[in-house]
């Protein structure tokens, strides 16, 4: 290899002597100098392979620290952003607990997170209004549907009870308007049959209404501390006339006085169902019991009579309105299968408990109320 120029001259010269190769550079200078310059080219070819070496060497850590410092920083980042989707996939499957931490030193990252956390609060608020909401809404729906069904039960069963009654008291009264019958006695009986059966439909449409308005709520009490032995007493001497038609033989041996915290007048009312009832069903020994007891705070008012026993599968549901155990023997005393209901009704207002129990001889029917001192 030469190269000459009209400055210098550059050639590769091989020593024998040293068994090697140089290069050789000589000219003159701008000053007119002469020059000559000899290197090895052995040594040049070493230079430049560890030249290459290190740079190779200087890359290659350069790259792995790179490569750390990358690592480190898309940790950083791509960390807070897992958190992120983790939470966000929690979201989609209303699980609110999750919450980003603020631990990205990325400003955007933590405003998204903090963005997400107040996102999830206000799901989690909005979706318990909307269950709440839900649930308030299915019971007014199944409160509707209730109401619904008892006023379809209701006119069906006041029309079922009332045909009868208007039907013999319009066939009476077609018959007196035609002469059927003229002479006073037979115009009488059709006169008393008419007012029988008119006076069971005027009781049992107040009953059906006293029942209706406790159903429905509509009836408010008045709850006050009274003497329940007293309260008894009075209704007996109420009810001497109906005693004494039925021949019963009641007894009532509590002295009083008994205070229990209720409303008066209901309770009169379910003394007043559960005399009736006895009455209308005594058999045997016609003998009506009456009881109070007090234990832990609860007085029990308790009216046993004599007959027959209750069937057992008509226990359950001698609660129910218009039920009748034996149809035949309700309608001959003009029974209409409300007065049960309307204790059970009252009762329930007042969340007490009330309930029956049969015996070999009788039956006997009971409710409990908040006892007082006296």
């Amino acid at each position: 290899m030469r190269e000459k120029t009209e400055n210098y001259t550059l050639q590769i010269v091989n020593d024998p002597r040293m068994d090697s190769d140089y290069i050789e550079m000589w000219g003159i200078l701008d000053t007119g100098s002469p020059f000559l310059i000899r290197s090895g080219v052995q040594g040049m070819s070493d230079s430049a392979r560890i030249s290459n070496l290190l740079l190779l060497y200087v890359s290659l850590v350069v790259l792995a620290l790179g490569f750390v410092y990358i690592s480190i920083v898309a940790k950083r980042i791509t960390g807070p952003l897992k958190k992120l989707s983790f939470i966000s996939e929690r979201m989609t499957h209303l699980d609110f607990d999750a919450k980003y931490d603020n631990s990205s030193s990325v400003r955007e990252i933590d405003q998204l997170g903090n963005n997400i956390n107040d996102l999830s609060s206000t799901l989690e608020r909005t979706i318990s209004e909307l269950k709440s909401a839900n649930v308030k809404l299915q019971a007014d729906i199944q409160e509707k549907e209730k109401i619904d069904e008892m006023r379809r039960e209701f006119l069906s069963n006041v029309t079922h009870e009332l045909k009868t009654p208007i039907a013999l008291i319009q066939g009476y009264a077609e018959g007196l308007k035609d002469g059927v019958v003229d002479d006073p006695e037979s115009m009488e009986y059709y006169c008393d049959v008419i007012m029988d059966e008119s006076a069971k439909m005027n009781a049992m449409v107040k009953k059906l209404l006293t029942l209706n308005h406790l159903e429905f709520g509509d009836m408010e009490q008045n709850i006050e501390r009274f003497d329940l032995v007293q309260m008894v007493n009075n209704y007996l001497q109420t009810a001497d006339i109906l005693i004494r038609q039925k021949n019963a033989n009641v007894r009532f041996d509590v002295q009083g006085p008994i205070c229990v915290w209720a409303d008066e007048f209901q309770v009169e009312e379910v003394l007043a169902n559960f005399l009736s009832n006895a009455l209308n069903h005594l058999d045997g020994e016609n003998l009506v019991d009456i009881r109070i007891t007090v234990e832990n705070g609860v007085a029990r008012l308790s009216v046993f009579n004599t007959g027959e026993p209750i069937p057992e599968d008509s226990v359950d549901r001698i609660w129910e309105k218009f039920y009748k155990v034996d149809k035949a023997r309700t309608r001959e005393y003009g029974g209409s299968g409300v007065g049960l209901s309307i204790v059970k009704a009252i009762m329930d207002s007042m969340h007490r408990g009330y309930g029956v129990k049969n015996y070999d001889n009788g039956v006997e029917f009971w409710i409990e109320l908040d006892a007082s001192g006296t």
